[in-house]
């Protein structure tokens, strides 16, 4: 049964606990991703086979949460994320980002130091309002407040708003040094039409922890959603929560 997280003036978050032992295991979901993805399901049917507890949830104006999709920005899905580990969660946690997922986990483990013990990127797409429109895409979103691009994942265009935009701009991670310490794994596919592949080891070079790795899929996709894909993300949040367990 879906759990909810009700917070006056704000909109009302939809999610999945999963109890267990620590460090939790949060997804983030990617840009218009709801938290019933194949990825969040298996993470979460996984944690649940080895006792491990695990948070899912949807971001306001996504799936289940209340709110207007157009109406949110990147600041704003950061603060969810914020709100709903702060309420739901006692003690560490490890993120699991996928795509703007990524670029989330990179915010919240900025936002809560003491909390965030270890990362796992899925494409992860920090920065994606800088490098993922073009100038000519950027120019519609200033003048028009909004842009309608194709969507591979579904039957309705993915839109970004001038807010979000503006949002993601104002909240730039990858300029400078990233002060993290813990285990970070970076899982990217080369075939990746979104997120180039670059970006990953450019990302994990500018983490300040050694203990970060950049796992690198010649075939694989976006979504990375496969079974040998899947299996992979596992093997990555395992290596995460092994760190962390002997030093974090």
């Amino acid at each position: 049964m879906t759990q909810s997280l009700d917070t006056p003036g704000l909109p009302r978050l939809a999610y999945y606990y999963t109890p267990g032992r620590g460090p939790a295991v949060v997804f983030l979901c990617g840009y218009a991703s709801d938290m019933n993805g194949t990825k969040a399901l298996a993470l979460e049917q996984w944690a649940r086979a080895r006792g491990q507890a695990f948070l899912r949830f949807d971001y306001a104006g996504c799936g289940e949460s209340a709110g207007a999709f157009e109406e949110q920005n990147l600041a704003s899905w950061r603060d969810d994320a914020l709100r709903v580990i702060d309420a739901v969660v006692d003690g560490p946690v490890v993120l699991v980002g996928s795509s703007m997922g990524g670029w989330v986990m990179l915010l919240v483990a900025g936002a809560r130091p003491a909390r965030v013990k270890g990362l796992v990127g899925i494409a992860a797409a920090p920065d994606f309002t800088g490098w993922g429109y073009s100038d000519a895409d950027k120019a519609v979103i200033r003048a028009e407040g909004r842009i309608e691009q194709p969507n591979d994942y579904g039957d309705q265009p993915t839109v970004t708003t001038r807010g979000f935009w503006e949002s993601g701009e104002a909240n730039r991670v990858m300029d400078a040094a990233i002060d993290f310490d813990g285990p970070v794994r970076l899982l990217q596919g080369q075939r990746d039409a979104e997120v180039p592949w670059e970006r990953a080891p450019m990302l994990a070079g500018l983490l300040r922890s050694d203990a970060v790795q950049t796992w690198l899929v010649k075939d694989g996709d976006h979504r990375l959603s496969r079974d040998a894909d899947i299996a992979l993300i596992l093997r990555a949040v395992e290596d995460v929560l092994i760190l962390c367990s002997s030093s974090c």
